[in-house]
């Protein structure tokens, strides 16, 4: 019998038979919604890891009816292909998905060290996962990010490769201040223990940002963040995510992200609402000045205007405005 959450959110597809769960060192996690054909290719790149470390993987199906990435993934896994199962989150949202294949890497694997992250359009570079590993060893980090490298649909698009929705937040191996996304991810077993399920709130769960705000939350409570710039990810970008109309409505929500992860951070804090409010207007009367830099040093008025859109939704977000891209996932 497999040990899973006791709330009924999570069911088990299928798994590998004889499963060691003991010898486990590093956890794979792979969310998927209605990308057969994606999340395969994902599992082909997890195959061709290069490491001596024993690691399992946790597909999570977050589209409970259909279940086509689990239809597709399963007989990898039954086939003795791939270590690991197949679940399924019955409850919709990313912040679901990531809570569902979490706690039961948790449940299931007594002794792993690390716990990574993977998305469903991205393709791990064959050293990500010892490299990712190596480097929360080497600089004594509680969890560890990575670099999304875009790999636009058009090779036209590739300019946008270094518009701030799409370059990653650093270019060095090193501790960090802060770290941002999921999409390339570390965390430690030793954090999920400490920060509890469910690790993600899902007021974030169709906005995006929970994984900002559970690293947010995890580094105020004292974990270090590190990065490695060698473990990298590609990253499948299609032609609709380069539209004006996208573009914006990511910033935007950039914007409305890290104010509520603001305020989460100063709650209980004397005037906390109205410093982050304060915070808010003078970055937004600062945007203009500051695009104008950016314009001046790439050229680039797509650039240039970031700041103001991420200024104007943290202002947008005072106001209950919450641009939930996730909630249409095929128009994401």
């Amino acid at each position: 019998m497999i040990p899973l959450p006791s709330d009924g959110s999570v069911s088990v597809a299928g798994r590998t038979p004889r499963l060691d769960v003991e010898a486990v060192e590093a956890v794979v996690t792979l969310p998927t919604f209605k990308r057969p054909e994606q999340v395969l290719e994902t599992l082909a790149s997890l195959r061709a890891q290069q490491t001596g470390r024993r690691f399992a993987v946790i597909v999570m199906e977050n589209e409970a009816e259909a279940r086509a990435g689990a239809k597709a993934a399963l007989p990898l896994f039954e086939r003795g292909e791939m270590p690991g199962l197949v679940i399924i989150a019955h409850e919709r949202g990313n912040c679901s998905a990531y809570n569902a294949g979490w706690q039961t890497a948790i449940l299931q694997f007594p002794n792993f060290r690390h716990l990574l992250v993977i998305d469903d359009d991205e393709i791990a570079d064959p050293q990500w996962l010892e490299r990712m590993c190596r480097a929360a060893e080497t600089l004594g980090a509680d969890i560890v990010g990575g670099p999304q490298v875009p790999v636009f649909a058009d090779p036209a698009h590739a300019r946008w490769a270094e518009h701030p929705v799409f370059a990653p937040p650093y270019r060095e191996t090193g501790r960090v201040p802060a770290l941002y996304s999921s999409g390339n991810l570390l965390v430690g077993r030793n954090v999920l223990i400490a920060m509890g399920p469910p690790f993600l709130d899902l007021r974030f769960n169709f906005m995006g940002g929970g994984d900002s705000d559970f690293l947010s939350r995890s580094a105020q409570k004292g974990f270090v963040l590190g990065w490695c710039a060698e473990a990298k990810v590609l990253e499948t970008v299609p032609a609709r995510r380069i539209e004006a109309d996208w573009i914006r409505a990511r910033s935007l929500r950039n914007g409305v992200i890290s104010t509520l992860v603001e305020k989460k951070k100063r709650a209980g804090t004397p005037m906390a609402g109205a410093k982050v409010l304060l915070k808010s207007l003078a970055l937004l009367a600062a945007s203009p000045f500051r695009g104008l830099i950016r314009l001046a040093r790439t050229g680039s008025p797509d650039i240039a205007i970031y700041p103001v859109h991420v200024a104007l939704g943290r202002v947008l977000a005072e106001f209950g405005y919450a641009n939930e891209q996730y909630r249409q996932p095929e128009k994401n």
